[in-house]
Formats: C-alpha cells, structure tokens, sequence
C-alpha cells in the first residue's frame, strides 16, 4: 500500500512520518486490498492544548474510508485513526462474506 502524508504549513520529522507508514501497514492484515492511504496532519490555531488534526483517507474497492481525529499529538491520532479504520475494514469484510 501507499502512503502519502501532507502536512500543509510545516514539515513533520522523518521518525513521525515512518510511524504513520508502520502503523498504516498493519491494516492490510485486516483488510488486503487497500490501494492507497493519504495521510493529512494540520495544526490548529487555537488556544486548546488538541489542537493538532489527524486525517486518514483509505482507498479501497468500491468506496473510501475517512477518519478525521484531534489529539494533544500526532501519534496519538494515528493510533486512534488506525484503530477506527481496523473496525471499519473488519465490518466491510463481513459484509462481504455475507453477500458470497
């Protein structure tokens, strides 16, 4: 799978950027036809301690999926996107188990 990761108005650190990439991959053993996911980190203006926004969008077959988290870190947003996307990707195989 692909990753791309866009941060607009910063550059993020190599360590962060190979995080989202390692934690991205896990979920092709949920889910094996994952083509690509776009990655998008964006600070917010604002005076609250989460101002940091983690958006995931995952193309796959038939309809994307997209998680949009805010967190105190980037990390932990992955964490918290990768672990919605995993329910999401373990429904959608379900679902079509179900229809064979």
């Amino acid at each position: 799978m692909k990753v791309n990761v866009q941060t607009p108005g910063f550059d993020a650190d190599i360590k962060l950027i190979n995080f989202i990439e390692k934690k991205l991959s896990k979920l092709e053993q949920f889910y094996d036809k994952i083509i690509f996911a776009d990655v998008f980190l964006k600070l917010e203006n604002t005076a609250s301690p989460e101002n940091k926004i983690v958006e995931v969008l995952l193309s796959i077959p038939k309809g994307d999926l997209i998680i949009k988290k805010e967190c105190k870190r980037f990390e932990i947003g992955i964490d918290e996107c990768v672990q919605s996307l995993e329910r999401q990707l373990k429904k959608r195989k379900e679902k079509q188990r179900a229809h064979l």
